[in-house]
């Protein structure tokens, strides 16, 4: 009689503890495809304040010492976008498998130094992309692929007004709409638009609260995308979205944020704006469903999917240049 081989999880290490960070952490330590074995932070506070909620497992602020004594042989990059190259450079090089969230970097020739590192199927670099896994997306997707041909892509996400007072040099575009255009991106199969414009408006101090944006594919499908900064106080503090999709005879609309869950005492509350759960009796949701999915890349037993990719990344971050350099 044949017996298999025990099920071993995966070893994998965070670097970056923020908000995203912790949240990482916290599921990865109760998946049971994986296994935390470090935390890695630039202040030994971080580290110490998370252990509270992880007791058990390691923390280094040295991140050279961290790759060398966990054992970990997978990592998710959780820190500053301006860190994450140089960070996921060296875990290349030393041959460890990467989760790197978006961006790859603020800068596009930044972001192609990574080509040469990158296998040609990208199954050494994931990028976090936690909507390709919100239940209602992947509904959508597997509707999508049944039916005639997409015509229209309408995405709208609004987010709080007190974003602009509190980084007023955040664009809309890039911190907001990005995560549209990875979803526009996925139903479209990757195709490349054949025409791109975009327009802002501004405040009367100049920041930018509204991006909008349009996309033509050589079949006529056309896209367009509004993110920003206008909610006010009294709505979902993460703001709202909505998606919309017409295809030949059939169309299908999204709502997934605020997820349907309200509660009232003095206000109302939202306490499932994002489908993430990490607590206790295990985590579900699009953030572990992508974790759970990184762990199977790590064995090899499934690919990177579209819109995960280096090179989704890649192609994404063009489009947005586009989109800025028509809306100036």
């Amino acid at each position: 009689m044949t017996t298999r081989p025990a099920f071993q999880p995966v070893k994998v290490g965070v670097i970056g503890l923020g908000r995203f960070g912790r949240l990482h952490s916290l599921t990865l330590a109760r998946l049971a495809e994986a296994e935390l074995v470090a935390i890695v932070g630039r202040r030994a506070e971080s580290i110490t304040k998370l252990q509270t909620e992880l007791p058990n497992v390691p923390g280094w602020t040295d991140f050279d010492r961290a790759i060398d004594e966990s054992g970990a042989t997978a990592w998710v990059v959780a820190c500053s976008t301006t860190e994450h190259v140089r960070i996921t450079r060296r875990l290349l090089e030393a041959g460890h498998v990467v989760l790197l969230e978006k961006p790859i970097s603020d800068s596009l020739m930044e972001a192609e130094s990574l080509r040469s590192l990158v296998r040609d199927d990208s199954s050494n670099l994931m990028l976090g992309h936690i909507l390709l896994f919100n239940t209602e997306f992947t509904a959508l997707r597997d509707e999508a692929a049944q039916r005639a041909g997409i015509s229209f892509i309408d995405c709208v996400r609004h987010r709080p007004a007190t974003i602009v007072r509190d980084f007023p040099d955040e664009n809309p575009l890039h911190a907001a709409m990005v995560h549209d255009l990875y979803s526009v991106q996925v139903l479209l199969n990757r195709a490349e638009p054949v025409s791109f414009s975009a327009q802002f408006h501004r405040t009367s101090e100049g920041a930018i609260d509204v991006a909008l944006a349009q996309l033509l594919w050589s079949n006529g499908t056309l896209a367009s995308l509004t993110a920003s900064y206008l909610t006010p106080y009294g709505m979902p503090p993460r703001g709202f979205d909505r998606m919309e999709v017409f295809g030949t005879g059939w169309s299908a609309r999204l709502l997934p944020n605020p997820r349907p869950i309200e509660v009232w005492d003095e206000r109302a509350s939202w306490p499932l704006a994002l489908e993430i759960r990490a607590d206790d009796n295990g985590p579900t949701g699009m953030l572990a469903e992508e974790l759970r999915c990184f762990c199977r890349v790590v064995r090899g037993t499934t690919a990177v999917p579209i819109g995960a990719s280096y090179f989704d990344g890649l192609q994404v971050q063009r489009w947005m240049e586009r989109l800025a350099a028509t809306a100036r």
